[in-house]
């Protein structure tokens, strides 16, 4: 296996792991607005399996753009764009039905975020660019080799 091989691999799983992490605090926060427990729990269990996806393709999309010479920068920007892009992407297909039961709960600040389906799709790719930030700035860091200079 090459380096380069061994690396994608590598910044998978940690981007993986990470963003599951990531994402399951950023989901359960985001499911507290509700002020139920079960809130809580499915944008919890939502945020881990949204944010290991993100941070497994962040994590590969950070080694092809930073490699080793990229860095903390270039991974931040890389996550931050992607992310958002992403976001946007699952955002567009949220199901009426579960916007339509959030509006059910009476809460104003999602009656406010979830008034449309432009405004959900802003907030699902406003919290994927957060964790990709994370990621792709932690994945570019940690496969940054040193140079030597003369």
């Amino acid at each position: 296996m090459s380096e380069n091989n061994e690396l994608f691999m590598k910044s998978g799983l940690f981007g993986a792991i990470l963003g599951g992490i990531l994402g399951g605090i950023l989901g359960a926060a985001t499911g507290a607005l509700s002020g139920m427990w079960s809130g809580i729990q499915f944008t919890g269990l939502l945020g881990i399996l949204l944010g290991a996806i993100t941070g497994a393709l962040t994590g590969a999309l950070t080694v092809r753009t930073a490699g080793t010479t990229g860095g903390v920068s270039v991974g931040a920007y890389t996550g931050m764009a992607f992310g958002a892009f992403l976001g946007l992407i699952i955002g567009i297909f949220i199901p009426e039905t579960f916007r339509l039961s959030v509006l059910a709960l009476d809460v104003l600040i999602l009656n406010v975020i979830f008034s449309g389906r432009f405004e959900a799709a802003i907030l699902v790719s406003f919290l994927l660019s957060i964790l990709g930030t994370a990621v792709g700035a932690w994945v570019g860091g940690r496969n940054l080799k040193p140079r030597e200079l003369k």
